[in-house]
């Protein structure tokens, strides 16, 4: 077992001085949030204009952290004019036939969401999924295409298991701790659902940083089902993870689980490195958690919701005295 740690305040004084200068932590993410590969019929202008239109209506979702931007006065034209955002793209044959592979200019998407009058919540990692068929077997990423082209299509990213390496599904819709740490060091997402098919039925657990949610599912045809499920997964984390306020909000945080030192300035580095955090002041400390006062351009709720979903060693906590939002430290690599 982990040792207990005991941090004075006048340690955290130190430690902060002491890793002053620690390199700024960043999480891996599985693929560009920009690049969107998408299908085409053939290679004709208007083919081409139209898949950047419909490549770049996933982009823009993306960078607004999921947000439907349909309503938002100038979205059509902003899909109108895709083709002057696209810094490269490239033709590609795949099993359900062509497709397009387009790569955005991601300052030049980010400006363009700014001027729809979208406050960003962040971009989300992708989600990983787990779903095995009616004989008990993991699905690959054949067989849940629909699932994930539908996902895509409102702004949400997916990966699949590694081959031979696949989480313990049973463990994951648990949200047991190791489990959910493993997850994070290798596929850098504290976002996974998990699913069981059972012929036009299906029962969902979707798991954000530690909270898990439950549904079920039914449909006419598998393929039905898994578009259905694409759309539950993308509602569901929207609702979640799309909290924006219309000020900066400051609350008080409290992280626990820290066993060492290195585990307290990498939680400061990885703080005073996400876009939406103005400012981080540490107030106090007890037993493995400190207290840290946080200025942030979300409520203190949905950053650390957007935090544990990160896939950065972070959990949501259970409720703490005091606490506008609590969380865990993950002990991974």
């Amino acid at each position: 077992m982990p040792v207990t740690m005991r941090l004075s305040r006048l340690l955290i004084l130190a430690l902060l001085l002491a890793f002053a200068a620690l390199p700024a932590l960043h999480a891996q993410a599985a693929g560009s949030p920009y690049s969107v590969t998408v299908p085409v019929t053939d290679t004709s202008d208007g083919q081409r204009d139209q898949a950047f239109a419909m490549a770049l209506g996933q982009v823009m979702t993306r960078v607004a952290g999921g947000q439907d931007l349909r309503s938002n006065p100038g979205y059509t034209a902003a899909l109108a004019g895709a083709a002057s955002l696209v810094r490269k793209f490239q033709y590609q044959k795949a099993a359900t036939g062509l497709v397009l592979n387009v790569d955005f200019a991601p300052a030049s998407v980010r400006r363009l969401v700014s001027t729809l009058g979208v406050a960003s919540a962040g971009i989300k990692p992708p989600v990983l999924l787990l779903v095995k068929g009616a004989d008990g077997n993991l699905l690959g990423q054949a067989a849940l295409s629909s699932l994930a082209a539908r996902a895509a299509a409102r702004g949400t990213a997916v990966v699949f298991p590694a081959a031979g390496g696949a989480p313990d599904t049973a463990k994951v819709a648990a949200a047991d701790p190791a489990a959910l740490a493993a997850i994070n060091d290798r596929y850098h997402t504290g976002l996974v659902l998990v699913g069981e098919l059972h012929g036009g039925l299906a029962d969902w657990t979707l798991v954000s940083g530690g909270q898990a949610q439950h549904w079920k599912g039914q449909g006419a045809s598998e393929q039905a089902l898994l578009v259905d499920a694409a759309n539950g997964l993308v509602d569901r984390l929207g609702k979640q993870l799309n909290v924006i306020g219309a000020t900066a909000s400051t609350g008080k945080l409290w992280v626990g689980g820290l066993s060492s030192a290195m585990d307290y300035a990498k939680l400061l580095s990885l703080l005073h490195n996400t876009p939406s955090v103005q400012e981080v002041t540490t107030i106090g400390a007890q037993n493995d958690g400190v207290w840290l006062q946080v200025k942030a351009t979300l409520p203190i709720s949905g950053l650390a919701a957007n935090l544990a979903a990160s896939g950065r060693l972070l959990l949501q906590g259970q409720p703490h005295p005091g606490a506008d939002a609590s969380m865990r430290w993950l002990q991974g690599r």
